[in-house]
């Protein structure tokens, strides 16, 4: 099949899967009931976590110039926060055409004389480092989560725990090793970027006044934020909003609230990933430290 009409083909499933599960979400919950949640939000709460969701993707973006500089890419991190804003721009509201990640691998690869696979393969690591915070932070959550279900769990789940960062090292060492010297440093900033997006949604709840059952909605979150990463949905929509409701009802919580976190997390991603519209109209100059 031809590789335009193959992307087309991808977008159009994706838009059709996102608008499917967003119609069943909302055929399952009282739509007035969380706009009008929504429409509660305190302001100064909101700011704080618009704040904090910017701090996780600043250093988000610190954590792959690390693999960019490790690989002789030695971005400035102004250059280098232009094109991730641009990636998240792509891919959030640009679909249809060049993913954010490629378009970032594609403007790297024209600048830079370097090997396709070790721009591919730092892009994928970047994302894998964020995945496995959020895996982690999820098992540290799930020890205090009061359900007899978890409760019978806990050995397990700290097994699983631990044995995600061996594995992971393992993985980089065997297949990666060009960028194992900053696995650790890689390691802390995206546990600084997942614990900066748990505190925005912790303020996303204060500013919905939710005061109680906060780890519960904090584990939902990291795993819908897991969840949202598979490729089957625009920017994640419909996907986090289903992983809201049935986490929802599996631990007890007030589903139209629960929707109601997801909605307002996803127009906070939509405002500060807009500011990458700039960079699509103004070409990125990409220097380095030595320009």
């Amino acid at each position: 099949m031809e590789t335009g009409l193959r992307k087309k083909l991808t977008t159009i499933a994706k838009i059709a899967i996102s608008a499917i599960l967003i119609y069943f979400i909302f055929t399952k919950v009282d739509f007035k009931q969380v706009l009008d949640i929504i429409k509660g939000t305190k302001p100064e709460y909101l700011l704080l976590a618009i704040s904090f969701f910017i701090v996780s993707k600043i250093i988000a973006s610190i954590r792959l110039n690390l693999y960019f500089h490790e690989l002789g890419i030695k971005l400035t991190q102004k250059s280098n926060l232009e094109l991730y804003l641009l990636g998240m721009f792509y891919n959030l509201f640009l679909p249809g055409g060049i993913g954010g990640d490629a378009y970032k691998g594609y403007l790297i690869k024209r600048n830079f004389e370097i090997d396709t696979k070790k721009v591919v393969s730092v892009l994928v690591l970047d994302r894998l480092s964020g995945l496995l915070l959020l895996f982690i932070y999820a098992c540290i959550l799930a020890l205090f989560l009061k359900s007899s279900w978890f409760d019978k769990f806990h050995i397990p789940i700290i097994v699983l725990g631990l044995l995600s960062i061996v594995v992971f090292w393992y993985l980089n060492k065997r297949f990666f090793s060009f960028v194992i010297p900053v696995f650790w440093r890689s390691f802390a900033l995206s546990a600084i970027v997942q614990l900066a997006q748990l505190i925005s949604v912790l303020f996303i709840l204060r500013s919905l006044a939710i005061q109680t059952s906060e780890i519960a909605y904090l584990f939902i979150f990291l795993i819908s934020s897991i969840v949202s990463v598979l490729p089957l949905t625009i920017g994640g929509i419909g996907s986090r909003e289903v992983t809201f409701y049935y986490g929802a009802t599996l631990l007890a919580l007030e589903e139209n609230t629960s929707i109601g976190i997801s909605m307002v997390f996803f127009l906070i991603t939509a405002f500060v990933s807009l500011a990458g519209i700039v960079y699509h109209f103004k070409k990125i100059k990409l220097k380095t430290i030595s320009q």
